[in-house]
């Protein structure tokens, strides 16, 4: 993270029903390709950035949940729509959406994940390392996903 002038860093929804603080550099910064994190933020990809629970504070009115698999669980703004973020039900981190950020400038990104679902018309264009998801991953071995079916 380059030009950030704290360690906090703020956040929220558009209609503002929600906000948060981190107290901690967000790590990991990504941009997912997965089919679930398309839905999940009715875009191409999403992009997220990882802050510890412990550091992660909401400090006006709190995300609604879906849990979208057995794995994972996506937070939103029940108001206005916003996705905040999507966590691992075991993991000890949030992913927060890097546009939810009040300054999204200062998340530099590191990699892109889920690469196997990329849309082949959309062009990467930077040289950040792909990756696809690994599926024995111990969080996503026998997943159920409860998203629409895509083929329905």
């Amino acid at each position: 993270m380059s030009g950030a002038a704290s360690e906090e860093f703020t956040g929220g929804c558009q209609c503002g029903s929600v906000r948060y603080r981190a107290t901690a550099t967000p790590r990991g910064v990504h941009f997912c390709h997965c089919r679930m994190c398309q839905r999940a933020v009715g875009n191409l990809f999403g992009a997220f950035a990882a802050v510890e629970r412990d550091r992660l504070e909401w400090t006006r009115g709190k995300p609604a949940i879906f849990q979208s698999s057995s794995a994972a669980e996506r937070g939103f703004c029940r108001d206005c729509g916003t996705p905040l973020f999507f966590r691992y039900i075991v993991a000890t981190k949030y992913n927060l959406t890097a546009g939810s950020f009040d300054h999204p400038e200062h998340l530099m990104p590191e990699a892109h994940e889920g690469i196997e679902s990329h849309v082949p018309w959309h062009v990467i264009g930077d040289d950040l390392p792909r990756f696809s998801t690994d599926t024995h991953d111990p969080r996503l071995v026998d997943v159920q996903v409860y998203q629409e079916p895509i083929d329905a």
